[in-house]
Order: structure tokens, then sequence, then C-alpha cells
């Protein structure tokens, strides 16, 4: 069997499957401020790709372990959304197709990874005090509404 290539994320030759979860607990959302690019540096909705042969379910367990250290209940599918970002010759730098998923916290301690500056509880007032990109803001508010 021949190695795997890793997957190319910057400039790459197609979009990257990726998912990311909304994990609640109580009144709180769990927030990572990202330590690689794209986003480098913002808050956002912990997760990150699939790996060939995995469901987006084992994904979003997987990475929230990884990337926050906890245990998580999966939900349901929230919502698909596109991640396309151009660099200043229009050629497309990051691609990412990413399936948001709803998720409760289970168990473990927070803390962050080598993926994550830094990870938090927040409510929706703290959250709108962190600078992330507003489509990822409107992401987060809507899952608070529907759970």
């Amino acid at each position: 069997m021949r190695p795997e290539k890793p997957v190319k994320r910057e400039y790459p030759r197609s979009p990257i499957p990726s998912v990311a979860a909304c994990v609640l607990k109580g009144d709180k959302i769990l927030v990572a401020k990202r330590a690689n690019p794209p986003s480098q540096g913002l808050w956002s909705v912990p997760g990150g790709m699939v790996e060939l042969g995995e469901t987006i379910q084992d994904t979003a367990r997987r990475e929230i372990n990884e990337e926050c250290g906890i245990q998580i209940e999966v939900g349901d599918l929230f919502t698909v959304e596109n991640l396309i970002m151009p660099d200043e010759k229009g050629r497309i730098q990051f691609h990412y197709v990413v399936t948001y998923l709803l998720a409760r916290y289970k168990s473990g301690e927070l803390r962050p990874s080598s993926d994550a500056l830094d990870v938090r509880w927040v409510t929706p007032e703290e959250m709108n005090k962190l600078e992330m990109n507003p489509v990822i803001r409107e992401i987060m508010l809507k899952a608070f509404e529907i759970n």
C-alpha cells in the first residue's frame, strides 16, 4: 500500500471537506482562537478536516477532543457553508466546504491544543465582543436559537 499524501491546505487542487461543531453547554457555546491560517488569531467554531474513511460525526468528536480536550455528544447537521478565500492575485488560497453540526458537552476538561491559541465557553453577549468572522458569529447565534 502506498503512503497517503497529506492534503495541501493552501492553494488546494479541490475543496477540502471539513466539519465544525457548535458545542453547547448550558447557556454557553464553545469557541476556539485559531492558531493557524485561515483566520489565524480569530475566534471560531472548533473543527477540522474530514479524514479518509471518517464520518462527519466521527470528525467532530475527534477534532473537538484534539483541539479542546473534551468529549461531545454529536447532534444534527446544522448548516453547510463554503469558505473560499482568494489571495491578493485572485487565486484560491483556501477552499473548505464546512459542515456545521450541533453538539453538546459530554465530559472532560477544556484546554487548548497546538491548533488553538485559546478555548473557552462564552454566552452570546460575550461572543459578540470577540474578534471573529461575521459569518461565523451568525452561525453561532443561530445555533443558540435552535437549541
